[in-house]
C-alpha cells in the first residue's frame, strides 16, 4: 500500500497540474475565444486556428516541448524558414499583371504604407524600443508573414502577440476598411468609372518579377530570401513550363507551410511572455496602424484622381494594404454601391499586389536601419 501511494504521489509530482498556473488558464482560455472566432466565425481559419491551438499546447505545463518535433517548427520561424515558403506560394497565387498595366498604383501601395510608420512612432512614444516599435509598425502592413519574419529578428518576444493582431485585423478587412473609406471620398469620388485594363504580354510578366528581385534587393539585401520566393513563384505562374511547381507551390507547398508556420506562432503565445500590458497596446496600434494604411491609400488615390483629371477612383487606394484579395473585394463592393455599374476588382488589384511588395520594402528599410 505505501508503494501504492508513493507510485501515485510520484505521478502527482510530475504531472502537469502542480505547476498549472492561472496563467495558463487564462491563455487556455484566450486560445479557446481564438479557436471559436476562426472556426465559428471563420476569421482567417486557416491561421487563426492553429496559432489558437498552438497557444493551448504551450500553456500546458511540462509539455517537453524543448526538443522534438515542435522544437523544429520553432526553428522553423526563428531560423527564417517558413515565412519565405508561405511567399513561394502567394507569389504563385499571385497575378502582376493589373499592376504591370497600371504602373502608377504602385505609388497607392507604397502610400498605403504610411500606417506602419505612424504606429511605429505610436509605439516609441509608448515606451517600446525602436525594434519592437518596427515590428509592431509592420501590422499596418496587413502581412501576416511578413509580421512574422520582422517581428522574429526584430522582437521575438512580441510574436505572439503581434501575429494574433496581423491576422485579426485582416479577418477584419470588410469591417475596418469601409467607414474609413466612406470617411475620406464624396459620392461622386466612390462613383467614377475607371477605364479597362490593357492586357499585358506574357514578356512582361516574366521579366517584371527577375527585374524587381533585382533592384530591390540590391537596395535592400535584409529582404532578399523574402521578395526572392515571391518572385520565385511568380515565375513559375508566368513561365507557362512549371504548371506542377506553380501548382504545389499554391497548394501542397503553402498548406504544409502554414500549419507550422501558425502553430509555431501559437507555441509563443505562453503565459508569461503574453499576459501584459504591451499586449493590449500591440492590439491596439496595430489597429491604428491598419486604419492609417487604408486613409493613407485612399488620399493618396484623392490625389492621383485630381491629377489625372477624375480618372482614377480614390477607394483603389484602401487595397494598398497587403490583405490579397480581400482589400481588392472591399474596394470593389464599396465602389458598387456607390455605383452599380462600377467594376473595380481589377484596378484594386494592382495597388493589392503591389501592398505586398510595398511591405516587404517597409520591413527591409526597417531591417537595414535597425542592423546599424
Amino acid at each position: 500500500m505505501d508503494a501504492f501511494i508513493v507510485a501515485l504521489s510520484s505521478v502527482w509530482t510530475d504531472s502537469g497540474l502542480v505547476a498549472f498556473t492561472w496563467g495558463n488558464l487564462a491563455m487556455i482560455i484566450v486560445g479557446c475565444l481564438l479557436l471559436y472566432l476562426a472556426f465559428g466565425k471563420e476569421f482567417e481559419p486557416l491561421l487563426l486556428g492553429p496559432i489558437a491551438f498552438g497557444c493551448i499546447l504551450a500553456n500546458l505545463p511540462r509539455n517537453g516541448f524543448e526538443e522534438g518535433v515542435m522544437a523544429l517548427i520553432g526553428q522553423g520561424i526563428k531560423q527564417e524558414i517558413f515565412p519565405p515558403l508561405i511567399f513561394l506560394g502567394v507569389g504563385a497565387m499571385t497575378d502582376f499583371g493589373p499592376l504591370l498595366a497600371n504602373p502608377k498604383t504602385l505609388l497607392l501601395g507604397a502610400a498605403a504604407q504610411i500606417g506602419v510608420f505612424v504606429a511605429l512612432a505610436g509605439a516609441m512614444l509608448m515606451g517600446f524600443t525602436e525594434q519592437q516599435a518596427a515590428a509592431i509598425g509592420i501590422i499596418g502592413g496587413a502581412d501576416g508573414p511578413t509580421s512574422i519574419y520582422l517581428a522574429s529578428k526584430l522582437a521575438p518576444e512580441l510574436l505572439g502577440a503581434i501575429a494574433v493582431a496581423a491576422y485579426s485585423y485582416m479577418s477584419l478587412v470588410p469591417l475596418i476598411q469601409p467607414p474609413v473609406m466612406k470617411l475620406l471620398t464624396t459620392q461622386k469620388e466612390r462613383s467614377i468609372v475607371m477605364e479597362q485594363l490593357r492586357e499585358v504580354s506574357r514578356f512582361e510578366k516574366v521579366v517584371f518579377p527577375v527585374l524587381a528581385t533585382v533592384v530591390i534587393s540590391l537596395l535592400l539585401p535584409p529582404i532578399t530570401s523574402l521578395l526572392g520566393c515571391l518572385m520565385l513563384g511568380n515565375l513559375f505562374r508566368e513561365s507557362g513550363v512549371t504548371a506542377r511547381l506553380a501548382d504545389t507551390s499554391e497548394n501542397a507547398l503553402i498548406n504544409t507551410v502554414t500549419i507550422f508556420l501558425a502553430t509555431g506562432t501559437g507555441l509563443t503565445m505562453d503565459a508569461a511572455d503574453f499576459l501584459n500590458w504591451q499586449t493590449l497596446l500591440i492590439i491596439f496600434l496595430g489597429l491604428v496602424a491598419f486604419i492609417g494604411g487604408t486613409a493613407g491609400g485612399v488620399i493618396f488615390g484623392k490625389i492621383m484622381s485630381w491629377l489625372d483629371g477624375g480618372k482614377t477612383n480614390p477607394l483603389i487606394g484602401s487595397a494598398g494594404v497587403s490583405a490579397v484579395p480581400m482589400a481588392a473585394r472591399v474596394s470593389q463592393v464599396v465602389g458598387s454601391k456607390a455605383n452599380p455599374s462600377n467594376f473595380l476588382l481589377m484596378h484594386a488589384m494592382g495597388p493589392n499586389v503591389a501592398g505586398v511588395i510595398g511591405t516587404a520594402v517597409a520591413a527591409g528599410t526597417m531591417l537595414a536601419m535597425m542592423s546599424r
